[in-house]
């Protein structure tokens, strides 16, 4: 396969080279039909712009404002500080970020904001172009800390929120323990009611109980969000299930409060200017109304009441309103890695290394192999940032339901609570997605600047350190794909409430075929022209035949794992829970083939707002081209397993990957330019100094 033609009129003898070299290859990798001409040798810097708007999406006014904002040399970390310095240059910034305003976006209408969660999200996003600490500092500081004030309190904790959104009060979001991080509904730390004093006591019962990887809890925390085990008088000893508190920890002097134990982390792999430390508590009394009480409360007699009944639904509901924080991370995570892409790109086409058979030497980007390197993870990394804003996108559409009261956070419709198990496992995907494709790529775009990449100087090492511990801060990636998988089982068991691996057999084991043909992941008009493809009359550059082909491996995979599960119908607990162990695996990998799906679904969506026929649209094309065919070459095996793709097509697939790089090769400044990050980024020693081409205007 090859791209045969060229649009461009003054690179006509190199056209007619590459068309030459293409009809000496084998014919087992024969030409597909409609093949994609190959772009102009020239780039139009205004594609730059078309396509930032496509990434932009409808904010991109808001998303402009926050560049000018960020394009502050003061923002950047320095990586010469030390730990206590590194911590103050980020908390300093911090009353910079708290004016900028863009977290306070977020707030719910009740309590004084104007209910725009994506804008707030995108703010983190922003910063972590920047500074990793800075934008995680400030996650905590106002979406851990004071989302959880907002999302989980009431009109009586206003107060509270709004000193949160003022940085009047620094604050902990204090989940995690030494012992249950993942597993939340297994916490130990305790809350007692003691109605003699309204007060409740908090407790830390063992070594594992003490919180752990609390951010802002070392330093600058002055209260924190303790999520425990809620238990009452009228309870005798059992617990209510997690619930959160307000808790101080210091006062204003920055001195222990009584009863509390605070540790620091000390230095970490990354985020240095992030005071992580350990809470542990004796005997904390606390006011009964410090409870954050939007889905549950306890009254001055230790009445414990609730608008959700059923213990398990209150749990997930409360989760649920705190899935904005996955969604934050995944933001970040892909920012880093535009970050990382564009200084590498940048690199490649300034550097030079190697003469080549002109005499003179070639840049990086001429390599075919380091096109590859650099341009693959480039096109998913396009993938990823519109599947994210898509997202983000439902996600506020929700909100504005709740915040208008058509959709009842503590009562929802059926379709509501099923829109909302979606919505928690939409999260999950694209926080998994994101970080695990940041950790790849930010090493890859490492190794290809070389020495100077490994220049802290130079920003990489910093993007790459930052970004490692996002695999498992908010959801370790592996927990959080299982959900996902464990979503297309039982998405459709609408009154099914507890995901119990007995419950998840039982459902899944008597519904397959609806569950495999109704979880398709695709729009409707999509989903339409996929049942329409002919597979022997389509060409691997279709869009609709590429969705098809990542579809059918994604309901396969789902298919095969609900029959590995079936053989469980008859089983106890015990046995259903060993079964569903031994497919771990398979869910995994059915959670993985879930998010191409929809990584198809947001390219190929996102390519239709493009002007048919333009530049832009031709260029976007080919990134989606790239996308599609690494993926299915990345699971070649799979298709060929399954007789979807013949050996001789996935050769061609092959061919037009490299094909594909060589044509986006001269573009590849145009397509990080597309993300519109602020100049400062770039602003490195490696490309502003000897050693690199001169910047040409």
């Amino acid at each position: 396969m090859a791209l045969l033609k060229t649009q461009s009129k003054d690179s006509s003898a190199a056209s007619s080279t590459e068309a030459n070299r293409a009809n000496l290859r084998s014919t087992t990798a024969q030409a597909e039909p409609r093949s994609p001409r190959r772009l102009p040798k020239t780039p139009k810097p205004s594609v730059a712009t078309e396509l930032g708007n496509l990434l932009d999406g409808p904010h991109a006014a808001f998303r402009q404002e926050l560049r000018e904002f960020i394009n502050d040399p003061e923002l950047f970390p320095h990586p010469d500080l030390s730990v206590a310095e590194q911590r103050a240059h980020t908390f300093n910034n911090l009353a910079k970020v708290r004016d900028f305003g863009g977290f306070q976006k977020g707030l719910r209408r009740d309590n004084g904001g104007p209910g725009k969660p994506i804008l707030s999200t995108f703010t983190l996003e922003g910063l972590a172009w920047v500074d990793g600490s800075l934008a995680i500092k400030s996650g905590v500081q106002w979406g851990l800390w004071g989302g959880a004030l907002d999302q989980l309190g009431t009109e009586r904790h206003i107060e509270w929120v709004q000193k949160a959104a003022s940085l009047e009060l620094p604050g902990c979001f204090a989940m995690t323990e030494r012992g249950h991080g993942s597993d939340v509904q297994s916490l130990e730390t305790t809350a007692n009611y003691d109605p003699e004093t309204d007060e409740f006591i908090i407790n830390t019962p063992s070594d594992t109980a003490v919180k752990n990887y609390i951010g802002n809890a070392a330093q600058d925390g002055r209260a924190a969000v303790v999520f425990t085990q809620l238990m009452t008088p009228e309870s005798d000893g059992r617990t209510h299930g997690v619930h959160a508190i307000i808790v101080p920890i210091r006062d204003e002097q920055g001195n222990a409060l009584p009863g509390i134990t605070l540790g620091d982390h000390g230095h970490k792999g990354g985020l240095v200017g992030v005071d992580n430390g350990t809470l542990r508590f004796d005997n904390v009394h606390v006011p009964r109304v410090n409870l954050l009480n939007r889905f549950a409360d306890v009254d001055e007699n230790g009445r414990y009441s609730s608008p959700i009944e059923n213990p398990n639904a209150r749990f997930f509901t409360m989760l649920g309103t705190l899935i904005r924080g996955r969604m934050g991370v995944a933001g970040a995570a892909g920012a880093a890695t535009e970050a990382s892409l564009d200084i590498a790109v940048r690199y490649a086409n300034r550097r030079r290394q190697f003469e080549g058979a002109t005499g003179a030497e070639k840049h990086l980007i001429d390599h075919r192999q380091h096109r590859r390197r650099l341009l693959i993870p480039l096109a998913r990394s396009y993938a990823l940032h519109l599947l994210h804003n898509q997202i983000l996108e439902r996600y506020q559409e929700m909100n504005d339901s709740q915040e208008a009261g058509s959709w009842s956070v503590t009562t929802p419709t059926e379709e509501q609570k099923y829109a909302s198990r979606e919505m928690e496992s939409l999260a999950g995907a694209i926080k998994a997605a994101q970080t695990q494709h940041a950790i790849r790529t930010i090493q890859e775009c490492r190794e290809a600047c070389g020495g100077a990449g490994y220049m802290s100087e130079n920003r990489l090492t910093t993007y790459r350190a930052d970004s490692d511990v996002f695999a498992t801060f908010e959801g370790d990636n592996t927990v959080l794909i299982q959900m996902v998988g464990k979503n297309l089982l039982t998405a459709y068991g609408r009154a099914m409430n507890d995901m119990s691996p007995w419950d998840t057999v039982r459902y899944a084991a008597t519904t397959a075929t609806e569950v495999v043909r109704r979880r398709t992941g695709f729009t409707t008009r999509l989903q339409g022209l996929v049942d329409l493809v002919n597979p022997n009359e389509a060409s691997l550059f279709d869009a609709v035949y590429q969705a098809k082909l990542i579809d059918d491996r994604a309901q396969s995979v789902l298919l095969s794992l609900v029959r590995r599960i079936q053989p469980a119908r008859k089983a106890d607990k015990v046995q259903a829970a060993a079964i569903v162990d031994q497919c771990q695996d398979h869910l995994i990998a059915a959670g993985w083939a879930r998010v191409d799906t929809l990584l198809v679904q947001a390219m190929i969506e996102a390519e239709d707002r493009l002007e048919v026929g333009s530049l832009a649209r031709q260029v976007f094309e080919q990134l989606r081209h790239l996308f599609v065919l690494s993926t299915l070459v990345e699971h070649a095996g799979w298709y060929q397993e399954h007789n979807l793709l013949p050996a001789g097509r996935m050769k061609a697939a092959r061919a037009a990957i490299n094909d594909l790089v060589d044509s986006l090769a001269p573009w590849s400044v145009v397509l990080v330019d597309a993300f519109g990050l602020p100049s400062e980024v770039s602003n490195i020693p490696m490309l502003t100094e000897a050693g690199v081409d001169p910047l040409r205007d």
